[in-house]
């Protein structure tokens, strides 16, 4: 199930990252199936995909999008015709056998199936098979001929960036997954993203909303050669088509676990429904779990000379921001490292802290608050607050973070910050728990040494690009958003479970 080609990290193997490797000899296949095979599979699937357009363009004339009208003969026999056209298309595009186990649960059991890995556009293929309707991007129906076949079975379309259409979608879901089986069942990938398969990410909560059984359904593709992950970081959608339709074949498994029924604390907590569910399913799957989410992306595969070291330890800040609705920009980074200056004062209590962002003192900021809290002695440093908020704004611009910090570090406008608070910066962009940084103060000034300034440090990192492996000491425990090597922890940031 490991995807072979997905870039290690300290953490683990990242989930949004596929490097594929081709040997010689797959090269080679590649070739001589490219000129010989692929456009012939590349002309019968096009084919087959417009020849299941009109029959699902008329299925789906006239339809409520509220009411599930009785299944009349000719929709039923549209809908065989669709079923045996698609596997047909899948059959041409080498997946000449798709082994099912288990049992799919009738819609009065388990008005919804939750899949998982999801990892590529060939997931469609269940879908296709059983009909069900799925939650998909509102992008999707303006998808030539595909967006229309998408249409025919009743999608629940979001819109991912309007809060309004997502709690719309939520709504959506309850309502059909509570009629009792008069609505076909809905097919959701709790992901909410493409991964490689290394691992199962955090689970989206509208599967679970409901508090109704769910049945799991996971998916293998137990190929040698994996030419179907389409992530963030990797082949393109073109690319994988051409790749996987230049294969002889293509494994895929569908496996229907048992109907899972939630327990009056799960039907009150949907997230631990949703953590429960998932370690069900990672069992099955023999897959660890990572807390990354698809809003994870970008901060677990940031490039750059001070890219984090280990992000978990600011996961849990980087689901908390959205909460408090504050939009973030270079402009509103750079006003508030202004304030920061010019404060005599850099500890602040809870009611200081939303007073600094404008904002009033919510169970979320609290939350944040204790992130940050230093000791438990109610105070947090902002410094640090705004460190950890550009980081995960900006994870590419590393550098950029660091010259914000040594702009709110450098009170007496030297130019210079003391060793000890470069420590504590590096501590949270590198997301570690204590850094020593002897030999660098050693390379910088010599042994009397205790302060440095940017552009020294800018200097000594590029004339080394691997300073942070050779010039850094720390411990490989990811940090707990407390600052300083002293500091103790106040339990509210704890490392997830990554096993």
């Amino acid at each position: 199930m490991n995807s072979p080609g997905s870039r290690p990290t300290r953490w683990g193997r990242n989930p949004f990252v596929h490097n594929l490797e081709l040997s010689l000899a797959d090269k080679i296949t590649m070739g001589l199936m490219s000129v010989t095979v692929f456009p012939v599979r590349l002309l019968l699937v096009s084919f087959l995909m417009l020849l299941g357009w009109p029959f699902a363009f008329v299925a789906s004339l006239g339809r409520s999008e509220f009411v599930v009208e009785p299944q009349s003969w000719w929709r039923r026999l549209v809908d065989v015709a669709l079923r045996v056209i698609m596997r047909a298309m899948w059959f041409c595009a080498g997946f000449h056998r798709v082994k099912v186990k288990g049992e799919r649960a009738a819609p009065s059991q388990a008005a919804i199936l939750t899949v998982a890995p999801h990892s590529t556009f060939f997931d469609a293929i269940p879908v296709t098979s059983t009909m069900c309707s799925i939650v998909s991007k509102l992008e999707v129906q303006s998808i030539p001929v595909w967006g229309t076949l998408i249409q025919y079975i009743r999608p629940v379309l979001v819109l991912r960036s309007n809060l309004d259409s997502r709690r719309q979608t939520v709504e959506e879901i309850k309502r059909r997954a509570r009629s009792g089986g008069e609505w076909p069942q809905i097919m959701i990938y709790p992901e909410g993203t493409c991964t490689n398969r290394s691992s199962l990410i955090l689970f989206k909560a509208g599967a679970f909303l409901p508090g109704l059984p769910v049945q799991p359904v996971v998916l293998r593709y137990p190929n040698r050669l994996d030419t179907i992950s389409w992530t963030w970081r990797g082949p393109g959608a073109w690319k994988i088509l051409w790749l996987t339709l230049c294969q002889p074949h293509t494994s895929m498994e569908v496996e229907y676990l048992p109907v899972y029924t939630p327990s009056d604390q799960e039907k009150e907590n949907p997230s631990l429904f949703a953590n429960n569910v998932r370690k069900i399913m990672a069992k099955a799957l023999e897959v660890p779990l990572t807390d990354l989410t698809f809003e994870d992306r970008e901060l677990s595969y940031a490039e750059g000379p001070l890219k984090v070291y280990d992000p978990s330890s600011l996961l849990e800040f980087n689901h908390l921001l959205p909460r408090l609705r504050l939009k973030t920009t270079e402009s509103s980074l750079q006003e508030q490292v202004s304030r920061v200056r010019k404060l005599r004062k850099h500890l602040l209590t809870l009611e200081d802290f939303a007073l600094f962002l404008h904002v009033g003192v919510t169970d979320t900021l609290q939350h944040i608050h204790r992130l940050f809290n230093q000791q438990e002695e109610g105070q947090i440093d902002i410094r640090h607050y705004l460190l950890a908020l550009s980081t995960i704004y900006r994870p590419s611009k590393s550098m950029e973070t660091l010259k914000m910090a040594f702009e709110m570090y450098d009170c007496q406008d030297t130019g210079q910050v003391h060793e000890r608070d470069l420590a504590a910066m590096l501590e949270i962009m590198l997301g570690v728990k204590e850094v020593e940084l002897s030999l660098l103060m050693m390379e910088l000034g010599g042994p009397h040494n205790a302060k440095v300034t940017y552009d020294e440090l800018w200097c000594f990192m590029e004339e080394h690009p691997h300073f942070v492996q050779n010039y850094l000491d720390f411990k490989d425990h990811p940090r707990h958003l407390c600052v300083g090597p002293h500091d103790t922890c106040n339990g509210h940031m704890t490392p997830h479970d990554t096993r």
